[in-house]
């Protein structure tokens, strides 16, 4: 057993804790609070005048699939050509070794949701991953935590030939053709016919019977607004993923009950859709009543900067207690594994931060990072010494 004592934690799902103590065994937190009593046995680790919070939480990111640094040979996160690839899985794509995993151990990040990209009307099954192993199937938190959709340029210009759609009504028709055929696929086996085996149309019908939520992919306003239209008709769980106007119609998503994906933020207007962006946009769904949660989609936003990322919406509106929540536990609940991780507390895994001072400042770099309750990254050790 190991004793950290002294910092400031932060558990997120309750008061913060100066001076104080948590105990973790076996990889799991077994106490945390004031007055713990440290066993005679355990290993303590000083960490006075530091903080800890819980690792971070990435529930939109393509880490291990999208080459960055190796060029488009390492590009899997599209499918091409077809419009309609629900029947891949994006664990197929994920190098665990990849540089992009140590990146997120440096910005402090312990779990991300890994997504197929959005070159498709339907692209594929989404996974939970933790951010340490050498075999992405021990690296598994959760699979498969959704089914991607996409709506707006992406799907448009992601592929080619006539069964591509042109437009956004065509995106939306082609969205709402798989799903009524799925579910007449679902039928038919209701009915004992046995159709023949199609896997996109199996991952169809876990979307709708409830199992997994359709995410989509959606920027502007009018595309969010479909989002949120084709989900209703179809009766199925989802969350909008990016959701960059979400500010400009926040009072209709919270009317809704929407979780909102927000990011990446510290980038450029690099497409059409993204031209109204504003980093004011967490605080102001947030405000309105909208679920928010902080995602990266590395490698468009480095994970590295996860952090920097909060920083910036607090500095923009986001209270200090919701930004840190919209990087942990937040994201936990919508990925659906928030009896694991996101906050610190008894019977959840040891994933947690070591900081040099308050989060969300420059002035505070992650100092150590576990999961688990191992160091899987040291500032120190980076430094050589």
């Amino acid at each position: 057993m190991r004793a950290y004592r002294g910092a400031r934690f932060y558990p997120v799902d309750s008061a913060p804790i100066d001076e104080g103590v948590m105990l973790v065994e076996d990889g799991k937190i077994v106490g945390i609070g004031r007055d713990i009593e440290v066993p005679a046995n355990a290993e303590v680790i000083d960490l006075a005048g530091k903080v800890v919070i819980p690792g971070l939480v990435d529930a939109h990111s393509h880490v291990g699939m999208w080459g960055d640094g190796e060029g488009d040979a390492s590009r899997d996160g599209n499918e091409r050509p077809g419009p309609i690839t629900a029947e891949v899985d994006a664990i197929d794509s994920v190098n665990p070794h990849h540089v992009s995993f140590q990146s997120c151990r440096e910005g402090g990040v312990t779990s991300v949701m890994i997504h197929p990209g959005s070159g498709n009307a339907v692209g594929g099954l989404c996974f939970a991953a933790k951010t340490r192993g050498e075999v992405v199937d021990d690296m598994v938190l959760k699979a498969p935590t959704g089914l991607k959709g996409a709506l707006g340029e992406n799907p448009k210009r992601g592929g080619e030939g006539k069964d591509s759609p042109k437009t956004r009504m065509g995106t939306a028709a082609l969205i709402r053709d798989f799903f009524a055929r799925a579910e007449e696929y679902g039928r038919k086996k209701e009915r004992g016919k046995d159709p023949d085996p199609d896997l996109a149309l199996e991952n169809g019908l876990r979307v709708l019977r409830g199992e997994i939520p359709f995410r989509v992919h959606a920027h502007r306003s009018d595309d969010i607004a479909t989002a949120v239209r084709l989900c209703e008709e179809l009766g199925i769980a989802f969350n909008v993923e990016h959701c960059t106007d979400g500010y400009m119609i926040a009072p209709f998503l919270a009317e809704k009950n929407v979780v909102a994906h927000v990011g990446p933020g510290l980038s450029s207007r690099g497409k059409v859709e993204v031209a109204n962006r504003d980093e004011r946009n967490a605080a102001l769904l947030a405000e309105a009543g909208v679920k928010v949660c902080l995602v990266t989609d590395h490698p468009f936003l480095d994970v590295r900067y996860f952090m920097a990322y909060g920083g910036v919406a607090q500095k923009h509106g986001l209270s200090f207690s919701d930004t840190l929540r919209a990087l942990t536990l937040s994201p936990a609940e919508s990925i659906g594994v928030e009896d694991r991780v996101g906050s610190l507390a008894p019977g959840k895994d040891a994933d947690f931060l070591v900081l040099a001072g308050e989060p969300f400042s420059y002035k505070s770099p992650v100092l150590s990072t576990y999961i688990e309750g191992v160091e899987v990254y040291s500032r120190i050790d980076r430094r050589g010494g």
